[in-house]
């Protein structure tokens, strides 16, 4: 039997799971955290990561009664676009900003503003916000200039993780398409983007990974650290995929299928044979884990919302759900634009949370279907989005992250979508999807071949209840689309 490891990295914890590598059998999982974060300034240590993965990785040996050494591949999946900066000794040289840190905004509007939406999305498939990694070098360049000069590395944070493991400098076109410098419909890096809006004269060429196709090997567990976590140095290393992207081969996305993903962060993403670019700014049109095309969109403010609410009004999750699928459906009950901490999709860093339509006879289950209402409505603003940019977004959906726990939130897209919503046996799909890719590379077979072969199961379908009333999707986009005092101070350049 051989024993592949799948690791998803994210933003709150890592998370391994180890899987038979002939038929995909979990035999065992473990998780630890990561230091908690919240934008505008969200940065983590490299080092936290891979402490978390060494104690993810004891917990899951142990509990499928197995050592180190018994592991034959190992993939990592990690939250997407972080900058992780190295110099010629391999130290880090200083925290990673993170996908959520928004202190990188002015840099991304100046990118948006010289180039344009229509020509940054046929450039790289996307319009940068300040999630992507080339406007965090550019706010490295304009703050950190030194920085720069020492650095011998640029790279994200699964390849970061990969480069522990292995000592190679390698990432795969997956996370290599969420920069704003890699163009993967024609398979190259744009040195060009990075002289022109980070600065000119670094030897790009030189410090950038080199981009591996999904079924690739990105090495062997050949370094002193991976000899520490007991692996062995015949230990093959897949490529590593950005962790939606191997969220989406851990569910078994199919093509047309749609997946939302509710976790810190709220996706919605198809798969799609053919690259994606939208002028609006709206989808990402980034490559997937498997050769082909993930076309998203991501939002910052997911079942973070949920929790803000709970607590907010004294309650478990268990509580909000119950009060949440109690509420009346009245058309003109209350409704919130979640953007607790800016928003990504649509690209609002400075905006707030609203809250519209307060009456005096306003419920606190009223309230609590708010709060799952403004997280879900603003994702299905996002799938339409996706359809608008031509792909095709009309199959199965498919919900899946920590909210999908919530029957709140599964019946509330049920009743957005008009649709029912499937669950699938997934619940770390990041971790199952990097577990797939590397029983690929193992078996030195197609990763799309392994994906189909390990195709959860359905465990649970919503069918839609009440729709939707047309007057209460109305209400948010207008809340959602509102001007905000902030906002229109920084664009006319007014300091706080």
């Amino acid at each position: 039997m051989g024993v592949v490891a799948g690791v998803d990295s994210s933003t709150q914890s890592c998370t391994v799971e180890l899987r038979d590598a002939a038929d995909g059998r979990l035999l065992g999982a473990g998780r630890a955290p990561h230091p908690p974060t919240s934008p505008p300034v969200s940065e983590q240590h490299p080092n936290d990561w891979w402490h978390a993965f060494a104690g993810a990785l004891a917990v899951a040996l142990a509990a499928a009664g197995l050592r180190a050494s018994d592991v034959d591949a190992v993939s990592v999946a990690a939250q997407c676009h972080g900058l992780v900066l190295l110099d010629r000794d391999d130290v880090v040289l200083r925290p990673v900003k993170l996908w959520n840190d928004t202190t990188s905004s002015p840099q991304a509007d100046a990118m948006v503003a010289d180039l344009g939406l229509a020509a940054w999305a046929d450039a790289v498939g996307s319009v940068p916000t300040a999630a992507f990694t080339i406007t965090k070098l550019a706010w490295v360049a304009a703050h950190e200039p030194d920085l720069l000069d020492r650095a011998a590395h640029v790279l994200l944070p699964h390849d970061w993780l990969t480069y522990r493991l292995t000592g190679r400098a390698v990432t795969d076109r997956s996370e290599a398409s969420g920069t704003g410098y890699y163009a993967a419909h024609t398979g190259r890096y744009l040195v060009d983007h990075l002289d022109r809006w980070v600065r000119p004269g670094v030897p790009w060429a030189d410090v950038l990974p080199e981009v591996l196709g999904p079924s690739h090997t990105a090495g062997w567990a050949v370094t002193p650290a991976a000899a520490e976590l007991g692996l062995r140095p015949d230990v093959v290393v897949g490529a590593g995929a950005g962790d939606q992207h191997a969220g989406a081969l851990g569910i078994g996305l199919g093509p047309g299928q749609v997946l939302y993903s509710l976790g810190t962060s709220g996706v919605v993403m198809t798969t799609s044979a053919q690259p994606v670019h939208d002028a609006s700014g709206w989808v990402d049109g980034v490559a997937d884990a498997t050769g082909g095309w993930l076309p998203l969109v991501c939002t910052l403010n997911s079942a973070k919302v949920t929790d803000t609410v709970a607590r907010l009004l004294g309650v478990d999750h268990d509580e909000l759900t119950r009060l949440a699928l109690a509420a009346p459906r009245r058309a003109d009950r209350a409704v919130l634009a979640a953007y607790l901490d800016g928003e990504r999709s649509p690209s609002r860093p400075h905006a707030r949370g609203l809250l519209g339509g307060l009456r005096s006879d306003t419920t606190r289950e009223e309230l609590a279907l708010a709060a799952y209402e403004g997280v879900v409505l603003g994702l299905v603003r996002g799938h339409d989005a996706i359809r608008a940019a031509g792909a095709p977004a009309d199959g199965t959906v498919v919900v899946t992250g920590g909210g999908a726990r919530s029957r709140a939130y599964r019946q509330v897209l049920a009743d957005a979508l008009g649709t029912p919503v499937e669950t699938r046996d997934a619940p770390e799909a990041t971790a199952r999807g990097a577990a797939a890719q590397a029983a690929a590379v193992l078996a030195g077979a197609d990763v799309r071949d392994v994906r189909d072969a390990w195709t959860p199961r359905v465990v649970d379908v919503v069918e839609p209840g009440t729709p939707l009333d047309p007057q209460v999707r109305a209400r948010y986009a207008a809340l959602a689309d509102l001007p905000q005092p902030d906002e229109t101070a920084r664009a006319a350049g007014v300091e706080e």
